[in-house]
């Protein structure tokens, strides 16, 4: 169930007891098993000590939503703030605290020089693409299969310029392209509007382990990486109808 508070605040986290606190919340919200796969504190606090961020949402003295990054190069020699996962407590999803802590990740970011965040998601969870590229105004810059080297990790790689209009004031979503008409048997498919190359994804995202993953998946995985390759960028995700979200892919530096 839902709850619906107005007395949110958020904050940087400092010492072990927050740390804790928030790496309990990541262990149940993503169900890791905590002998298998957890976090330590100590290393978020030496990350907050060398170029990296830590930041909650409290309800009251009650933390519900965290986030962490450090800072990155890629190859090119590129420097970023890399968000390695922002959770929410199931309780309090959809009112708005993962924006609170990309803003909250962002300021961190921008004190210690970085003009640029990068992150990944899951391109079969279309709300979180919807809300990366249409809310936040970030750019998929590429796709990684198996991010994690583990099945069902595909990711799509992000670029938020924090510089930007959008990244400081976290205006309200701009007005969404209109996308052709797109269903279930578009799952996947590339389809070509102009210059402009749509992909169609279930709205909802098909289970783990399920066939109806596996095979949509694959497709979505060949179509994002052919086009991200081809020198696109995404730069919306969504919703066509009650069973449909579908990404939009344009020339890069449009």
């Amino acid at each position: 169930m839902m709850t619906h508070v107005s007395s949110l605040t958020g904050r940087r986290l400092a010492g072990a007891d927050e740390l804790h606190e928030a790496a309990e919340l990541y262990t149940r919200v993503f169900r890791y098993e905590p002998k298998r796969v957890n976090l330590n504190p100590l290393l978020v606090q030496a990350i907050i000590r060398n170029g990296g961020s830590a930041v909650g949402v409290y309800d009251g003295e009650r933390i519900v939503g965290f986030a962490y990054g450090f800072a990155g190069r890629d190859r090119d020699r590129v420097d970023f703030h890399y968000s390695q996962a922002a959770v929410v407590a199931p309780e309090y999803q959809g009112q708005g605290i993962g924006r609170r802590l990309k803003l909250l990740q962002r300021d961190v970011a921008l004190e210690w020089g970085h003009e640029r965040m990068r992150w990944t998601f899951d391109p079969l969870i279309a709300r979180n693409g919807h809300f990366n590229l249409d809310s936040l105004g970030a750019r998929g810059l590429g796709f990684h299969p198996d991010y994690y080297d583990r099945a069902d990790t595909d990711r799509v790689m992000v670029e938020w310029d924090l510089t930007s209009e959008t990244a400081a004031d976290a205006l309200a979503e701009r007005a969404a392209p209109t996308p052709p008409a797109l269903g279930e048997a578009d799952w996947g498919a590339i389809v070509a509007d102009g210059d402009r190359a749509w992909v169609a994804v279930p709205r909802e995202t098909p289970p783990l382990g399920s066939g109806m993953r596996e095979r949509v998946g694959s497709r979505i995985r060949a179509s994002l990486d052919g086009l991200l390759r081809d020198g696109r960028v995404l730069v919306s995700c969504v919703a066509v109808s009650d069973d449909t979200s579908a990404y939009l892919a344009e020339a890069s530096g449009r």
